[in-house]
This record gives structure tokens, C-alpha cells and sequence, in this order.
């Protein structure tokens, strides 16, 4: 089954409870948080705080993207906060300290993942495909919501499809940035089964009817 990943990031902040606790009887599986630290990206948006708070008003699996310098400095503080689902890029830091990263988000017996911006070759993933339970495409650079949806990334996602079901079939295969109701079908066809969706949902009139539409 398809999963749908909503990103707060475009909810309304004013009411991000609400906007939050609305994504569950609307079917969504996750809540996708992206954390963006200025640095890494240019943009900043919420930290570990701001997890916490979330993790106490939803039981959904908290799905946090850590766009952050050096993620292996944040990682336990994050899975403290409530995260289910860590995922660091491998742009961010050595090979070592991504390893790392992952291990200590194991520790704490949360789920890991890794992220590869567009121009990132798919082949980066393969150091830590036998470590992780997620791996994360963007369709979009990161750093903002909202971006259109960049189609020449789905022969990564193909790649790395492949890699997945050679490697480690459990392994989630996420897209973000850009995915709509059209685009979440390329998407699909090319392998990923986690989708992120801000605009998406947030702007939808009818949100589980966005959510199911964004199933294929």
C-alpha cells in the first residue's frame, strides 16, 4: 500500500495543533517534519521543542527530515523528542558520521533513513542501504516548500528501487517535494511507496479525499 507522508510545513502554524490532529481520521500514515537548520539549507524552520510538542498530539509515526550540518550531533535528541523515522542526507556529513548517526537512532530504537538531494547520484545510498529502513528522494532542492516537481529525478527513484529490492526489500522508498495528484502517479510507477505532500493536502477542500487521491 501507498503511504501518504503530510508535511506541516505547509500547514497554518497559527494552528498547527488543529492542522496536526486533522491528518488521522483523514487517513494520513505519517507526519512529516522537516526540520531545516539555515546552514545545511537556506531556510529555518522548527527544532526539537517543537517535536516534542507535536509527538503529544498525535499518534501517527512522526517522520522527521533533519536538513541539518552534521545531523549526528541531533539525532538522540530528536528520537527523545518522540521522532519515529530519522533521515539524514548524505550530503550532510562524512560517510563515518552518517554511520554514526544512524547507529545512535538505532540505539534508541527509532527507525533511520537517508536523503539524497537532486543532484546526488543515486549511487550514494549504497554505503548505508543495508542500515536503513527508509531512503528519501528529492524531487524538489531543499530548502523551501511549495517547488515544482523535478520529473528527471524518477530514474533515481528507479535506481534506487532496484538497489532496495536486491539489497534490503524492507526498506521504505520516499518522495518529496512537489508531489500532487498528478506527479504522485510517476512517483508510484517508479518504485517509491512513501509519498510528501504539503501543498497538496494543506490547500486540498476535502483532505482524506486529497490523501486517497494521492494513493494512485
Amino acid at each position: 500500500m501507498i503511504k501518504v507522508s503530510p508535511s506541516i510545513l505547509s500547514a497554518d502554524f497559527v494552528n498547527l495543533e488543529r492542522d496536526i490532529r486533522a491528518l488521522s481520521p483523514a487517513g494520513a500514515d505519517y507526519v512529516h517534519i522537516d526540520v531545516m537548520d539555515g546552514e545545511f539549507v537556506p531556510n529555518i524552520t522548527i527544532g526539537i521543542p517543537v517535536v516534542a510538542a507535536i509527538r503529544k498530539i498525535t499518534e501517527l509515526p512522526l517522520d522527521v527530515h533533519l536538513m541539518i550540518d552534521r545531523p549526528v550531533r541531533y539525532v538522540d535528541q530528536f528520537c527523545d523528542a518522540g521522532a519515529d523515522i530519522v533521515t539524514c542526507h548524505v550530503e550532510a556529513d562524512s560517510h563515518e558520521n552518517i554511520l554514526a548517526a544512524i547507529d545512535k537512532i538505532h540505539v534508541k530504537g527509532k527507525k533511520a533513513g537517508v536523503v539524497v538531494k537532486p543532484k546526488t547520484p543515486a549511487s550514494a545510498v549504497l554505503p548505508f542501504i543495508d542500515r536503513v529502513e527508509m531512503i528519501l528522494v528529492m524531487a524538489v532542492e531543499p530548502g523551501f516548500g511549495g517547488q515544482k516537481f523535478m520529473a528527471d529525478m524518477m530514474p533515481k527513484v528507479r535506481q534506487i528501487r532496484g538497489y532496495i529490492d536486491a539489497m534490503n526489500p524492507g526498506c521504505e522508498l520516499e518522495v518529496d517535494g512537489g508531489v500532487d495528484p498528478n506527479t504522485c502517479k510517476v512517483c508510484i510507477a517508479s518504485g517509491a511507496n512513501v509519498l510528501v505532500a504539503g501543498s497538496a493536502v494543506y490547500k486540498a477542500a476535502d483532505i482524506p479525499a486529497r490523501i486517497r487521491e494521492l494513493r494512485g
